[in-house]
């Protein structure tokens, strides 16, 4: 049995927020601190994921571990147990669907959880957003191998080239051809 009424529990959901939630902000400001730009809840990809990292191909999701049903964390309710049982298998089921759809679209996504950026875990979760997206820029805009064809026999046979960022320049845009002269006055 409920321990509110009918109008308290009501109040009390109406309550809780779909975005701008405390572990969402955390994320946000950790990332735009450490310079990386986003946009939010875009809704033109599958699940308007919370943060788009565009640049980097990246989308996050920030799960609440209820409403989302984290298996490490979540705990049915005991009252209306019928209808949290299927809300929360919605839930999983659309999460689910959407990342697939993200992922054939090309964008890497990574699930957030709440329970993840609680301060005892925080650290290690920021640094696997961050590893995550060191991943996806040098996927991005490393160089590539020459293509295979007939004319290239040696670099064909020869092993891949491993470039660390100091090593060879990526590409930046905007980039000016010409060598830098300096003005005189």
């Amino acid at each position: 049995m409920d321990k509110l009424s009918a109008e308290q529990r009501s109040r009390l959901m109406a309550r809780i927020r779909s975005k701008n939630t405390r572990p969402e902000m955390v994320l946000r400001r950790w990332l735009w601190r450490r310079g990386y730009r986003y946009r939010l809840h875009v809704a033109r990809l599958p699940g308007k994921p919370d943060i788009v990292l565009r640049r980097y191909g990246v989308a996050l999701f920030v799960h609440g571990c209820f409403w989302h049903g984290h298996d490490e964390h979540f705990r049915l309710p005991t009252t209306n147990r019928d209808f949290w049982e299927q809300k929360i298998k919605r839930n999983r089921e659309r999460d689910s669907r959407d990342r697939e759809r993200l992922r054939q679209l090309g964008w890497r996504v990574m699930v957030v959880w709440e329970c993840q950026l609680a301060p005892k875990r925080r650290e290690q979760t920021l640094r696997e957003v961050e590893a995550l997206l060191n991943r996806a820029f040098l996927d991005r805009f490393a160089p590539r191998q020459p293509a295979d064809n007939h004319e290239n026999l040696a670099a064909r046979h020869a092993p891949p080239r491993v470039y660390a960022i100091d090593e060879q320049p990526l590409a930046v845009a905007a980039e000016a051809e010409a060598p830098y002269k300096p003005t005189t006055r």
